[in-house]
């Protein structure tokens, strides 16, 4: 059960994100009295869901007593769900104390989505994240002391090929400090074009161009074989990617490489997505 508690993302400047530039997408948190009826509402439904998310791009911008209200009145209207979960900026954590995620953790707040998107800072200042890889770690940290399950997600390409390989490092790097509870990655797309990306790694100094299928598969293995994590849920099985991937790192470490491995030398050998399988 999905309930809109902001509409849109309170930071809207990544230069690689669509999802949230559109006119009708103008960030705003939505009235306390209209979420709260909402959740009250949705008792009607009956315990035919277990789980809540918290729209829309970064909730847990919300101060931590509205948090609390929407969370104490999901408990009380909807005693039966299991984890409520939603996305959130590190910038948002960095401004709740340990003590205060704790409260929410109690209080049903399972699970934080994070799109890390790269753990290199030349990346992240090139899309205007405004994000580094001190504070995304920081955030990661702060959350996993509170109880909070963390899901981490990286954008495969999104170093473009003249960073390719600093992103997929330096990306490894945090998540061998982070030790997520899930890690996914998603193919970078542009479905409104590249130019606000380009821009942006001109700005930098860079060039950005978008790695082919087969660079991308090799930043993936770079990415991976860089890991060294002892129970994530490793998934890359989003629409965008053309290898679908799952195991649990690093049990599933070598498995996982040897796709890869197959993808880079004989792609034409095994089944991946076509373009318009990829839904993007």
């Amino acid at each position: 059960m999905i309930f809109q508690v902001t509409n849109g993302c309170s930071w809207n400047k990544c230069s690689f994100c669509d999802m949230y530039t559109q006119p009708q997408k103008k960030f705003r948190a939505r009235s306390e009295e209209e979420v709260l009826a909402e959740i009250r509402n949705a008792a009607a439904a009956g315990p035919r869901f277990e789980k809540v998310f918290l729209a829309d791009g970064d909730a847990l911008v919300l101060p931590v007593r509205r948090l609390e209200n929407i969370l104490i009145q999901i408990r009380e209207s909807l005693p039966w769900v299991k984890r409520v979960g939603a996305y959130c900026l590190p910038r948002n954590i960095r401004k709740k104390s340990t003590a205060e995620l704790a409260r929410l953790r109690e209080l049903g707040l399972g699970i934080a989505y994070v799109g890390a998107e790269s753990g290199d800072d030349d990346v992240l200042k090139a899309i205007s994240k405004g994000e580094t890889y001190a504070s995304t770690l920081d955030a990661l940290l702060k959350l996993q002391s509170a109880g909070i399950t963390t899901s981490v997600m990286v954008l495969n390409g999104m170093g473009g090929r003249e960073l390719s390989s600093q992103h997929a490092v330096n990306s490894a790097r945090l998540m061998n400090e982070a030790q997520p509870d899930f890690l996914s990655t998603l193919i970078v797309s542009f479905p409104l074009g590249a130019s606000r990306v380009e821009q942006g790694f001109k700005d930098s100094g860079c060039q950005f161009e978008l790695p082919d299928q087969h660079e991308l598969f090799v930043e993936l293995r770079q990415f991976i074989s860089e890991l060294d994590l002892s129970s994530t849920v490793f998934r890359s099985d989003h629409a965008s990617n053309y290898l679908p991937l799952k195991g649990t790192l690093g049990q599933d470490k070598a498995a996982l490489l040897s796709q890869l491995d197959a993808a880079i030398v004989k792609p034409d050998a095994i089944r991946l997505r076509q373009e318009w399988q990829r839904g993007l």
